[in-house]
């Protein structure tokens, strides 16, 4: 049997120990490597937590599906935000900014936006998409209007035929086009064949279905649910009926950063692409055409 001496045991045992110890260091700088550093370089990551943007808008954009597709392409670019939507009429979205409980407006009646901004409540106001406006009414054709290509002209026929019209009635960008589409025709419509509905666009469509009465509806959203409607396009080409969206940031937003990234987003080339995509497969047209500057 090999016998060690004690002094030559101790020296070998220091050995050991160096070795293992020397071991461990480099096993624990191999694990510092892979967590954090490689060749000097470091690679730790810092985790993103969005802040909350408040984007107050239409409901076209909302009931249209548009809004299904471009806030995860916004929220994909700028990951540092979390887009909530508050979708309400034209009215109200601007109601909201003034109230500072919205950050950024997408809306549709340009007159009362550039009033907005001229009042100090907007940053700026930019043109971002635009569609129309049309007529949809029953199949039957109560009031004799198809295919008529002047909206005031038809208002009047329906209004003297006393036939069943559903308003959005809600201050709304359409309720606006709508009024300016009765004043055009010299008529201040009332009575049982008029009904102000104060709903969004989506449901004022369904009630119109259910009623067989007209409407005027934004394209986009008639096209998004014309499957489920008993509703026909009897008017449209009027250049009154033109449809122009407008994007603002609040003045002293609470999220200033977002409202201000939002606005340069969509009127970018990469917002503007998704707008010109959206519906093009599904209903062989796009629903809104861009037109950002």
């Amino acid at each position: 049997m090999l016998r060690i001496k004690k002094g030559a045991a101790r020296y070998l045992a220091g050995i050991v120990m160096a070795g293992l110890l020397i071991g461990a260091l480099a096993a624990c700088g191999s694990a510092s490597d892979s967590d954090g550093e490689t060749n000097g370089t470091s690679e730790a990551t810092t985790t993103i937590e969005p802040t909350r943007l408040v984007l107050a808008s239409t409901t076209s954009t909302q009931d249209s599906g548009l809004f299904d597709v471009l806030i995860p392409a916004f929220e994909a670019a700028y990951p540092e935000y979390s887009v909530d939507v508050i979708a309400v009429g034209t009215g109200e979205a601007l109601a909201l900014g003034e109230a500072k409980d919205a950050d950024v407006l997408l809306v549709h009646a340009k007159a009362k936006e550039e009033a907005f901004v001229a009042d100090g409540y907007g940053t700026e106001r930019r043109d971002v998409m635009y569609n129309d406006f049309i007529v949809v009414g029953p199949a039957s054709d109560p009031a004799g209007i198809a295919g008529m290509t002047v909206a005031a002209d038809a208002f009047a026929k329906i209004a003297t035929s006393a036939s069943g019209f559903v308003s959005r009635g809600d201050d709304s960008g359409t309720h606006t086009k709508e009024l300016s589409i009765w004043k055009s025709a010299a008529i201040e419509p009332a009575g049982d064949w008029y009904v102000a509905a104060g709903q969004g666009m989506g449901d004022v469509l369904k009630m119109a279905s259910e009623m067989q009465a007209y409407t005027l509806s934004d394209r986009a959203t008639y096209l998004s649910l014309k499957s489920t409607l008993d509703l026909e396009v009897v008017v449209e080409g009027d250049s009154a009926l033109f449809n122009q969206y407008g994007v603002i940031p609040v003045t002293d937003a609470t999220n200033a950063g977002g409202a201000q990234a939002f606005a340069d987003w969509i009127c970018s080339d990469g917002g503007q692409a998704v707008i010109a995509a959206y519906g093009v497969e599904e209903y062989g047209q796009p629903l809104f055409i861009p037109n950002a500057e």
